[in-house]
């Protein structure tokens, strides 16, 4: 065979084999799905692409020693050569038979060894020349943000890459995360290393991992391990240091934090199985007939911050979880402390006939409690009712600002709004629009509530928190609405959050994906176009290309429409 037609048969079986290229215009793109959006990404006409070498690397010209760093461009190469995704709608692509098989991508990080520390730098730039490709960050893990966003563009089988391509990329929010619940129900290590590994996907940040409640202790810590031995479900539904090690270092493998929570003094139920004297209220019946409530939900029991012993085992399990946990954030909880549940213990009842009031006995817990944690060189954060809460809160004035940050859970916006207001960092998680559990019903049984004939939905089905967080209603969410240009600068992020009552591993990933990532794309580059209009409308059939990536890399993620729509653009819509 000549040399011509060898050159114009390759050119052939490259058009053809590596989906970059189609005769149906009617179902292709020139959109280049990134998922997350970059904030700036341009593709030069012509849209061309080219192959990926089949001995494609990626190449540091300085020299580094970040083990991190070294494991994701491991990852990415390898992921980039054998990917080999077929898009929904492909790309169309102009293909010359001169531009050359892309052999490398040189990557430039400024500062390797920098911390994965909350609002450490994660920009990068990316530009795909028709010959080579450099990616160049501040730090590893700005570079591990530009992997991905290289790995999305490339697809095919050969593997190919679009070129004459330029993305320059940096996050609106430094805190961008998930609070995942493995108290109510268990899961085991290889569900959240994937959940993890899915995080990165979406260039979120941090694992925020709710260890403990009522219902069980899991965490086994070296200073208290009796609280997991009878406190745990089962023995092998335990996390061990060995469990914790392993999803911390793979989480800083990805980018990703590890948040630990311990919830305390309410949301203890759990610690009376080891400790009953520390504990108020344990084992007793959430809603009594008469009385009371004793709890927000089935699994009662507070800590008891009248009893000095509570502080000895307490300052045990937080100095061993921050021995566990690198993170210099720690989560202490802090959360609906039910005054019957406190009012069922003597101590408490003379100290309130006294004249004590339950905000002191809450007081008592913080002055107690904060000092030790900051000892240890942490920034604490509380859920917002240590200080907002109606009935049980504590000043602002024993909160300092420069080292609390309040997690904002509930009253939407308002509460937002107050906690900036007077001067506090926050975190927000609106259960109006970021609570992934919602939606399902109530998990009580022998609710009469269900007995109903007339299809009458009054309370959403039972659930406190209905309906189901949609993807639009989690998308279209602006976590800085209504704030003052100084306000906003209080507003770290946000975590969409999966409370397990009705949730485990069987549907893990449904539960989350791919609504965490609309989540993810609004705090990492908006959820409008370049002239402030809500996107959401385009980001549909993006979200379903993403959504079936996704499944393609091993997350269940859930479908968003049906195929049909993705095949016909637009018809799907509620204008055309």
């Amino acid at each position: 065979m000549k040399k011509s037609e060898t050159t114009l048969l390759l050119s052939l079986l490259f058009l053809f084999s590596c989906s970059c290229f189609t005769l149906n215009n009617a179902h292709s793109t020139t959109i280049l799905n990134v998922w997350p959006k970059p904030r700036n990404l341009k593709w030069a006409p012509p849209h061309q692409a080219t192959l990926v070498a089949s001995n494609f690397t990626i190449t540091t010209p300085t020299p580094h020693h970040n083990k991190h760093l070294s494991a994701a461009i491991t990852r990415y190469r390898n992921l980039v050569i054998s990917e080999h995704h077929h898009p929904l709608v492909p790309p169309e692509v102009n293909i010359s038979k001169n531009i050359p098989p892309l052999e490398f991508l040189t990557l430039v990080v400024h500062d390797p060894d920098a911390g994965l520390v909350h609002g450490v730098d994660e920009s990068y730039t990316l530009s795909i020349f028709p010959s080579s490709a450099i990616l160049t960050a501040k730090t590893t893990w700005g570079a591990i943000r530009g992997l991905e966003t290289f790995s999305q563009l490339a697809w095919g089988r050969p593997s190919c890459v679009a070129v004459g391509l330029r993305v320059w990329d940096s996050p609106l929010y430094a805190h961008r995360g998930i609070t995942l619940d493995t108290s109510r129900n268990y899961y085991p290590v290889k569900d959240l290393l994937r959940t993890v590994e899915a995080m990165s996907m979406n260039k979120l940040n941090v694992f925020h991992w709710h260890l403990t409640d009522s219902q069980s202790f899991p965490l086994v810590l070296p200073s208290e391990s009796s609280l997991a031995e009878k406190g745990a479900y089962a023995s092998h539904m335990v996390y061990t240091p060995e469990d914790v090690q392993t999803i911390v270092e793979f989480g800083l493998d990805h980018g990703v934090r590890v948040l630990p929570e311990i919830d305390a003094p309410g949301h203890t139920g759990s610690w009376a199985l080891a400790y009953p004297e520390i504990v108020t209220c344990a084992n007793m019946f959430w809603s009594p007939a008469s009385g009371d409530v004793l709890a927000a939900e089935p699994g009662t029991g507070h800590l008891n911050p009248l009893n000095p012993k509570t502080y000895q085992v307490l300052k045990n399990v937080i100095r061993d979880t921050t021995t566990l946990f690198p993170e210099t954030f720690y989560h202490s909880g802090a959360d609906e402390i039910i005054p019957g549940c406190w009012k069922t213990d003597p101590t408490i009842q003379k100290y309130l006939s006294d004249g004590g009031t339950l905000n002191q006995v809450l007081e008592k817990f913080i002055n107690n409690t904060l000092p030790f944690i900051l000892s240890l060189n942490r920034t604490v954060v509380y859920w917002e009712d240590v200080l907002l809460d109606e009935t049980v809160h504590v000043s602002s004035t024993i909160l300092p600002k420069e080292h609390v940050i309040l997690q904002t859970w509930s009253n939407g916006h308002n509460n937002t709004k107050r906690i900036v207001s007077l001067g506090y960092r926050t975190i927000v998680s609106s259960s109006d629009f970021y609570y992934l559990d919602c939606g399902h019903g109530d998990f009580v049984g022998n609710n009469s509530a269900y007995d109903n004939q007339n299809g009458d939905d009054k309370d959403n089905g039972g659930s406190w928190c209905g309906p189901f967080k949609t993807w639009q209603t989690i998308y279209n969410y602006d976590i800085a609405y209504g704030l003052n240009e100084e306000e906003a600068k209080l507003v770290l992020g946000g975590e969409v959050a999966l409370w397990s009552e009705q949730s485990d591993s069987t549907v893990l990933d449904a539960r989350i994906w791919p609504r965490t990532s609309a989540f993810a794309e609004s705090l990492w580059s908006g959820n409008k176009d370049e002239k402030g209009v809500k996107r959401y409308a385009e980001a549909t059939d993006r979200l379903n290309e993403w959504r079936s990536r996704m499944v393609s890399r091993g997350i269940g993620a859930e479908p968003i429409q049906p195929l049909w729509c993705v095949r016909n653009p637009g018809m799907c819509n509620t204008v055309h």
